[in-house]
């Protein structure tokens, strides 16, 4: 028999010593302290393995790409930053959805879940009273037949030494952790879809206005075309040119009143109404809605506040501290049951007299294939949620790098989009004055009309593409949401 064996029989022996002295006597229980616990405590410290820290993540100190008007700043993103576009309609959509949507509703309901898994774990550790009764019929070869009656109660408790279902409540609070975060991210997505699909429909809005101009103007020329055609200045060709250059508008026309119906129908979803039963008002996009600046802060606080970052790491936790009480789960376990009861051959004699008894139980896992088998489960599963965490973070940083480029990028074009506009308006009303006097060909007359429309078009989802990549950046950058520390090692990195 090896020494560490010896010692273990020796502990085994002294808790059985100590534990059979437990007895029960009527208006008092005597139990004998178990001091032996404390020999345990150090022959096996620190079983459940080293403190919680956060998973390394390569470092980024600042934002490669942060353009001239969206800069590094210390200033904190409000909770309801989508107020700063100005838009009462999409302030009020927004409201809307986060109170009625079904997703939210979802993610709120899972909360609610994962904090009755605390309770369960917490009730771990609180002792169970149970009621027995019952009715024993003893059938003998040589006498009569014999019942028996028996009524008691019985109540068993584990005690928590060291702090194996502790271990399994922090888990549980974890978890709880990571979901009410993934509700914040959804809720970041909400707001940001919202306003996604609220901007595509204040576009086809706008765009729809600048083809009836367009084939407003396209209907004067084909007055003009058609004077001519009678007077035979112009061949009947030049006029079904004209005629359908118009059909051509008129069709987009109805493909952007489609688009805009199939918007709208999403936005009911997402506000939590049947498809159908929305309808926003028209007004310009350009009108209806500011461009805002955002600030971006340090890839260091992207860490605290991204919801979707916080709900990896808490994951990580979760996994942590199960692998502590699956190890826990190696050390010796202390039980107490205790029961009191009457039993009588008849019913009447029930209560006539009571017997009562406590017992103490000391379990020691010697051979326990499944505590191993458990620790390595953990331990594999811990692995997976810090790479997960670590991909999650470098998805984050992409994210915000992506969100600020474009942002950046779109902004420098939109510049180049409005000296291009005001250049060809300066031509459109030179060709508008040389067609009255028959100076100018048809072609001439589309190719200005086709490109005039073209940059208004194209200046115009370049403000879509600006509002898009902002709300795009306040996603990526966590919202408004407050950081978090995770665990106590961090406490003294922040």
């Amino acid at each position: 028999m090896s020494f560490i064996t010896q010692i273990l029989m020796r502990l085994i022996n002294r808790a059985a010593a100590l534990f059979s002295l437990v007895t029960w006597k009527p208006g008092a229980l005597q139990i004998v302290p178990v001091a032996f616990l404390a020999i345990l405590c150090t022959s096996c410290a620190n079983l459940t393995g080293p403190e919680y820290t956060r998973p390394d993540t390569p470092s980024k100190q600042e934002w490669s790409n942060t353009g001239s008007e969206v800069s590094p700043s210390a200033a904190a993103i409000e909770p309801d930053w989508w107020k700063h576009f100005g838009d009462p309609d999409l302030n009020k959509l927004i409201d809307r959805a986060l109170s009625e949507s079904i997703d939210i509703r979802i993610l709120a309901a899972r909360i609610e879940v994962a904090r009755a898994g605390i309770s369960q774990a917490e009730a771990g550790a609180l002792p169970t009273v149970s009621a027995i009764g019952g009715v024993d019929r003893f059938t003998h070869s040589q006498a009569e037949n014999t019942t028996r009656y028996s009524l008691g109660a019985e109540a068993s408790w584990e005690l928590d030494i060291w702090g194996k279902i502790r271990k399994g409540v922090e888990a549980q609070e974890a978890a709880f952790e990571a979901t009410e975060a993934d509700w914040r991210a959804g809720y970041l997505t909400l707001v940001t879809d919202v306003a996604a699909l609220y901007f595509r429909i204040r576009q086809f809005d706008e765009l729809s206005d600048q083809h009836m101009q367009a084939l407003d103007r396209n209907r004067r020329i084909l007055l003009i075309y058609d004077a001519m055609y009678q007077e035979g200045l112009i061949p009947k060709t030049q006029l079904l040119q004209q005629q359908a250059e118009i059909d051509r508008l008129e069709n987009e026309l109805l493909e952007f009143g489609r688009l805009r119906i199939v918007a709208e129908n999403g936005l009911a979803t997402l506000v939590g109404t049947p498809a159908g039963m929305l309808t926003v008002p028209k007004a310009h996009l350009r009108k209806a809605t500011h461009l805002v600046e955002v600030p971006a802060g340090l890839p260091s606080q992207l860490l605290a506040r991204r919801p979707d970052i916080l709900a990896a790491e808490y994951r990580v936790l979760q996994s942590h501290n199960l692998t502590g009480q699956a190890r826990l789960a190696k050390l010796p376990s202390l039980s107490l049951t205790g029961r009191a009861g009457t039993a009588a051959f008849t019913a009447g004699d029930l209560f006539r007299a009571t017997t009562t008894g406590l017992t103490s139980a000391l379990s020691f896992p010697i051979f326990d294939p499944n505590v191993r088998a458990r620790i390595k489960l953990t331990e594999a599963q811990t692995k997976v949620d810090e790479e997960v965490y670590r991909r999650t973070v470098i998805t984050a940083f992409e994210d915000v790098e992506n969100s600020l480029t474009n942002l950046s990028n779109h902004k420098q074009q939109r510049e180049k989009l409005i000296q291009r506009q005001d250049k060809l308006n300066v031509v459109s009303d030179q060709i508008y004055a040389q067609l009255d006097e028959g100076m100018v060909s048809q072609l001439e007359v589309f190719e200005i009309e086709r490109t005039l429309l073209d940059a208004e078009q194209r200046l115009l989802v370049n403000h879509w593409l600006i509002l898009l990549d902002t709300v795009t950046l306040y996603k990526s950058l966590g919202g408004g949401w407050p950081g978090e520390v995770v665990g106590r090692s961090d406490l003294s990195e922040q």
